[in-house]
């Protein structure tokens, strides 16, 4: 079990995950992208897993699904940067397929924890 609640969220673990990955590989961008691409890309990814976080909290149906709405939009901002990071040749095709791959299961977890809220299933500590 986590020491913060949100860390027992299957949605905001995915993310995480993902966080990490995306460090990894932007770690090899060229140093040019510092503040370009790889800057963008942290911050997109790191939004997603710290918007389902601070949603967490949030005491109101509407106000967690505005919160895991933006997770979803940082998401979706990452797969347009997983595609332009191949596309540079920033990344290899295996590294590509294994973002894409870790997007995908974050998307489903957070797909089916907004399901959660709005069945009531998620609005509890």
């Amino acid at each position: 079990m986590g020491r913060f609640g949100f860390e027992n969220i299957m949605a905001w673990q995915k993310a995480h995950e993902f966080v990490l990955c995306v460090y990894r590989l932007t770690m090899r961008f060229p140093h040019e992208e510092r503040f370009g691409l790889t800057s963008q890309f942290r911050r997109a990814a790191i939004s997603i897993e710290a918007n389902i976080a601070e949603g967490y909290k949030k005491l109101g149906k509407a106000d967690k699904l505005r919160f895991m709405n933006i997770a979803q939009g940082s998401l979706e901002e990452c797969r347009d940067y997983i595609i332009l990071s191949r596309d540079l040749g920033y990344i290899e095709i295996n590294e590509y397929e294994q973002l894409c791959n870790a997007s995908e299961q974050t998307a489903k977890q957070l797909y089916g924890y907004c399901n959660g809220i709005i069945n009531n299933n998620c609005l509890k500590d």
